[in-house]
């Protein structure tokens, strides 16, 4: 793996995105690398704060609104395009999302562990609450702390390396456009191609989930309500 890429998605939650950035940028990395945050049309304020943001840490910055019309999520988009650079420099893909905050050693110890691994597609980072336990998405890895896990089920991409192998065998263009999130489909996708999915649990990313996205905490206090915006207004397709 020559370089990564590492990216951000962002819709407005500035105070969380910030955090995450801040994070990143004090990650201790050896392989070469480089930042993209992709706002994906927040408001003209956070706009600004990102702009600030990228002149302080020295990330680049695509305003989505600047290349496309249609509305947010543009998550495809997103993955389109990164892995469109990725392919230009053989580089693997590190997806860091704006509800996570992870570790100065939590980045390369993912290369690591998945140049370790020449038949890795995915190598994720556990998520953890405050406290120190694993939570969503990853409820099922609560009292497998600490190891490595072939995972059969999908990965999120909280915190997650997609590999040079994975990305050159998987178009992300033939994913489906009438879905809000893919990270299931790649996932299973990279299974069917012959590749392994890694859980690391012994690398705790901080998660709060649906930081940028409130409505969504909805499943959790009012399911029902949750289901319904989910259902009549076609948000959230998985």
């Amino acid at each position: 793996m020559n370089k990564v890429i590492i990216i951000t998605p962002v819709k407005d939650s500035i105070e969380s995105t910030l955090e995450t950035i801040s994070a990143v940028d004090e990650s201790v990395l050896t392989t070469p690398h480089s930042y993209v945050v992709y706002n994906d049309f927040s408001n003209v304020e956070n706009r600004v704060k990102l702009e600030d943001a990228a002149k302080r840490y020295g990330f680049e910055l695509i305003h989505l609104e600047d290349i496309t019309t249609h509305p947010s999520p543009n998550y495809l988009l997103t993955l389109c395009m990164a892995r469109d650079h990725c392919l230009e420099q053989n580089a693997g893909l590190i997806i860091v999302e704006s509800d996570v905050v992870v570790q100065p050693h939590t980045l390369q110890a993912l290369i690591d562990g998945a140049c370790e691994r020449p038949d890795c597609g995915i190598a994720a980072a556990v998520t953890v609450d405050e406290q120190g336990q694993i939570n969503y998405p990853y409820e099922y890895a609560r009292g497998h702390e600490n190891v490595v896990i072939d995972n059969k089920r999908h990965c999120s991409f909280c915190c997650s390396l997609l590999t040079p192998e994975l990305l050159k065998r998987f178009d992300f263009n033939l994913l489906d456009s009438r879905k809000s999130w893919h990270d299931v489909t790649i996932s299973h996708k990279s299974i069917d191609l012959g590749l392994h999915n890694y859980l690391f649990t012994n690398l705790p990313v901080l998660h709060r989930p649906h930081s940028s996205r409130p409505w969504k905490k909805l499943k959790y206090s009012n399911p029902l309500l949750y289901y319904w915006r989910k259902f009549t207004k076609g948000l959230d397709k998985i």
